[in-house]
């Protein structure tokens, strides 16, 4: 084995300086050769996008074959490379041009070949006819692309050489460029099959060090003849038929070594390694068998060349490719190749877009010194936060994925599995097809400010005195203009989106101080302690001496549905009817209950009544499309049926937080328009859509009708979206049960009563529209200060005592999640210099001021339940700035909310239960009862119409 990591030391030189420095800059370059390939396909005209470079195709074989000579000299053996070895090889010829143009279009050549050892290990080699490279790196080789991109004409590409080129990389690079591309095009091309490629790149061959290969034509193939008709635009091809027919066609592998930097340079690919000073040694032979090309299994062989995608990086440790152009091809080929085969998408924004957004933006920002968006009459509101959402999605969407830095080999991916473009993978994988990992279970949250780790803050100030000064709720404060099912609702999809996992109770635990004189039970039955104790978050693991503040997700970050259908298939399926039935198994109507009395279903952690009917109104949901879907379609399958239905639910989930639950929560016009365009698309108004049009043309459709766009940042969900939903003053300490026809009281059920084990006990004898009856009635918390559900300052979760909202801080600060000032302004507004600033309530002044040492100390929740929000608002603007940006993103990101949202995929009939359905349908749908309580022109999170009981009328009429 060679040492790999000495070549690398001796020979490679970082852009940047490092090699994760290089890897951000060849990120960049990468979407840049992504808008090459789409602006090829418009110049081309062509209905699907092309390969960045080496888009037409001349030959394109399975069936050839490379043999290693008997004699290889032994310090060229290594690997698979052994005397005698032979091995099946795909080969695919082509001219590099990115746009399909006639063979006597002066162009350069390549040659492309996968040689298969095993089906675990293959080795692709990619030559062009022409031995040194056009860019000395990965920049100067995408400045070329972009220039190009597109020029169809000489008149265009003279302006692309002459102009466009030399503003970009200089006149010096450009001319040097310009020259290396003449000499390589100017030169007639008789056949294919009689030029020489060059790898123009090195790789390691084992402890031979650093080679350049070329293939060069062998078996009297560089001296045959034939005489094609040039005028035929495709003449090469032709040329190919013809010749195969009669011989077989054979290169000769040679391997030039490694001398000194000046001569052989592994860094620069535009320095030619001269045979005088590296002689070409024979290693191989490479044959294509004489065939007829004309064939039906010839064409379909050339078919599946075709949509292969070569990468040097598909190889071994011991034939790693070197240098920085090589460097570079890895994540641009995967990401071309994505691109092409429709896996990765590209939006561009329009030009006009592009040039008013600038002047407007400026506008709006000056505007919002003294007038924020929400005082703005409603259409100028509106284009504020679409200038507002353009702002944070450039800068406050962080990456937080752990990348590879150098690149490493890796072996040919296999093919996605068909099923998988169809429907959503158990736990999150192949959303999307190009990164199957991204946004699944274990993936890392990410971030929208940039982390603070202070461990000599993690207690200062002492999180017990901030929560029993400023949260503990003394008297029930009620958001008038909500129901509690917001606050089931919301915890209902919280528990889809995110989970932390923890350390087992006795395990890693997080020691909190208490205040001088205060005791707390940590376990039941346990001792009087000094501290608080609770489970630590399991971190992630970084190289170096990165702080530990990234986490990861056990919940899939997709809008999913996973809460009631489970994170990995074992409980997916555990939770179906035996014998692989399509519908979730209930029992009269509820869902089965576990050995601990908790339902079962695919998230049951914080279980209360409210949570028990959000899950057992969507499992009937599920159970409802199972059986519309086959009545509708007696032929599908019941797996076929099972996720159709569960990607019909997941969609409908989906749209009622979107259209739904949001403004009843933000109850503003402005949002309500805002979120109904996101899914319908714009109001009617002419207005509105002049706006769009000339400003963010992409919201013209609704997000259902566009493509996937992660804004340049793998898609996840963020710790900050984590805390700024952290709504537990949502939940009341009590309940008044009441029965939904006469209105008669029932019980009243403190929180403890409806939680964990005792919770489906309670829905059960109180009835499903009972307990949806009495929770729509019923206001839940403010979220604001001294506003805290004390049942959650003291309950047992896991075999520990908690109290939740000493938590919420903890786990907020050790999470690196900036203080509330810092928050604020990373999402753009102004720092607050007083504690007067915050909160116009004297009492509450006082109290920040009593527990905090400034208004930089303040923790984001305190600051966040604190801040005056908007009219009609129920949380702070500061939070909303996280949701504008990361509500978009959870459909905009999603593949099935977004292109695979059709009715391929979903079925008509699944299209228009989403479409056409919503909280109303699904409540009258498995309790046709409540139809007269729902509320008129409102979303069922509004107060319900209470019914008057009849001891209610009866003391009325006495009075």
């Amino acid at each position: 084995m060679a040492d790999t990591g000495q070549h690398q030391q001796s020979h490679e030189r970082y852009m940047g300086g490092s090699p994760e420095a290089e890897r951000r800059i060849f990120e960049r370059l990468t979407k840049e050769l992504i808008k090459v390939q789409e602006k090829n396909r418009r110049a081309a005209r062509a209905a699907d996008i092309g390969r960045v470079q080496h888009e037409k195709a001349a030959l394109g074989v399975e069936n050839a074959r490379l043999r290693f000579h008997d004699d290889l000299p032994d310090t060229l053996r290594c690997g698979f490379a052994q005397p005698g070895a032979q091995y099946p090889a795909t080969v695919r010829l082509s001219n590099a041009g990115g746009i399909r143009q006639a063979d006597g279009a002066p162009d350069l050549r390549g040659a492309a070949v996968r040689v298969t050892v095993s089906t675990e290990e293959h080795h692709d080699l990619l030559a062009t006819n022409h031995p040194v490279s056009h860019a000395r790196d990965a920049r100067e080789f995408v400045a070329f692309a972009k220039a190009m991109a597109g020029a169809t004409t000489r008149l265009h590409k003279a302006v692309a050489l002459f102009v466009e080129l030399p503003l970009t990389v200089g006149l010096a690079t450009a001319t040097r460029m310009r020259r290396n591309i003449q000499a390589a095009t100017r030169r007639t091309v008789h056949s294919l099959a009689a030029e020489t490629y060059w790898s123009r790149s090195a790789i390691l061959w084992g402890e031979a060090g650093p080679v350049r290969y070329l293939l060069r034509p062998a078996g009297g193939a560089a001296t045959a003849r034939s005489d094609p008709e040039r005028r035929d635009p495709q003449y090469l091809r032709r040329e190919l038929e013809t010749r195969l027919a009669r011989q077989d066609v054979t290169f000769e592998l040679c391997l030039q070594r490694y001398v000194d930097e000046r001569r052989t340079p592994v860094e620069d690919g535009s320095v030619e390694w001269l045979e005088s000073v590296a002689p070409a040694v024979p290693v191989a032979t490479l044959t294509i068998p004489s065939q007829d090309l004309d064939t039906a299994e010839a064409r379909a062989a050339g078919g599946r060349v075709e949509v292969m995608g070569f990468n040097p990086w598909f190889t071994t440790d011991d034939f790693r490719p070197l240098g920085n152009l090589n460097r570079a091809r890895k994540s641009a080929y995967e990401a071309s190749a994505a691109h092409r085969h429709g896996l990765r998408f590209v939006t561009e924004e329009p030009l006009r877009n592009k040039l008013l957004g600038i002047p407007t933006d400026t506008a709006l920002r000056l505007l919002n010194r003294y007038v924020p968006w929400h005082k703005l009459p409603v259409q100028a509101g509106l284009l504020n936060l679409v200038f507002l959402r353009k702002a944070l999605r450039r800068f406050n969407l962080i990456d937080t994925d752990v990348y590879e830095a150098p690149p490493k080999t890796m072996p040919v991916p296999a093919p996605v599995d068909e099923q998988l473009r169809t429907v959503r993978s158990y736990d999150g994988t192949y959303n999307d097809l190009s990164r199957p990992a991204m946004g699944a279970v274990g993936a890392p949250f990410g971030r929208n400010l940039k982390p603070v780790y202070r461990p000599d803050l993690f207690d200062v100030p002492n999180p017990v005195t901030v929560s029993r000064e400023l949260l503990h709720r003394d008297t029930f404060l009620p958001a008038t203009s909500l129901n509690v099912l917001a606050a089931a609702w919301i915890q209902f999809q919280v528990h889809d989106w995110v989970n932390h996992r923890r350390h087992k109770p006795g395990g890693k635990s997080v020691e909190v101080p208490l205040p001088p004189g205060t005791t707390w039970y940590n376990t039941p039955g346990g001792p009087a302690e000094r501290v608080m104790r609770f489970a630590d978050n399991e971190g992630v693991e970084l190289p170096g001496d990165q702080p530990p503040i990234l986490f990861a997700n056990t919940a899939s970050h997709w809008w999913d549905g996973s809460e009631v259908y489970g994170e990995n298939e074992h409980t997916a399926r555990f939770l179906r009817e035996p014998d692989g039935g399509a519908k979730l198994r209930l029992e009269e109507g509820h869902l089965p209950l576990g050995p601990n009395g908790v339902p079962l279903t695919g998230f049951a952690e914080s279980w209360w009544m409210g949570l028990s009917a959000m899950h057992t109104l969507f499992a009937r949901e599920h159970n409802a499309v199972c059986d519309a879907l086959r009545q509708a379609y007696p032929s599908m399958s019941q797996e076929s049926v099972y996720h159709t239905a569960r990607l019909v639910v997941s969609a409908l989930i989906a749209k009622i937080h979107t259209v739904e639950w949001t403004p009843a929560i933000l109850a503003t016009e402005a949002i309500d328009i805002g979120l109904r365009t996101n899914w319908e698309g714009p109001p009617s108004s002419w207005l509105n859509k002049l706006g769009l049009w000339l400003f963010e043309s992409h919201s013209l459709t609704g997000i259902p009708k566009t493509l996937p766009d992660h804004h340049g940042t793998p898609y996840s969900l963020t710790e900050d979206f984590v805390t700024v939903y952290r709504m537990h003053p949502l939940i009341p300490d009590d309940f008044e049960m009441r029965e939904h026809r006469f209105g008669q009281r029932l019980e009243t059920l403190g929180f403890h009563d409806i939680q964990g084990s005792a919770a489906e006990a309670a829905i059960r004898k109180t009835g499903l529209a009972d307990t949806l009856y009495s929770f729509g009635i019923s206001h839940p918390g403010a979220i604001t200060l001294h506003n805290f559900p004390r049942a959650l300052q003291h309950f047992e979760r896991d075999g520990e005592i908690i109290d939740l909202s000493v938590v919420d801080l903890v786990r907020t600060r050790r999470r690196g999640v900036p203080r509330y000032n810092d928050f604020r302004a990373g999402l753009h507004k102004q720092r607050i210099r007083r504690f007067e600033d915050l909160s116009q309530d004297p009492e509450t002044v006082a109290r920040l001021k009593d527990v905090y040492r400034s208004v930089d100390e303040i923790d984001t929740v305190v600051g966040l339940f604190a801040e005056n929000p908007p009219h009609g608002f129920g949380f702070s603007d500061t939070a909303f700035r996280i949701f504008i940006l990361m509500a978009t993103r959870r459909l905009q990101s999603d593949r099935f909310l977004t292109v695979d949202f059709r009715p391929e995929i979903y079925t008509p009939l699944g299209i228009d239960w989403v479409q056409k359905g919503g909280m109303n349908s699904v409540l009258l749908r498995h309790c046709p009862d409540l139809a007269g309580l729902l509320p008129r022109g409102a979303s069922a999170f509004a107060p319900w119409r209470q019914v008057q009981a009849m001891s209610d009328r009866g003391e009325r009429a006495g009075g």
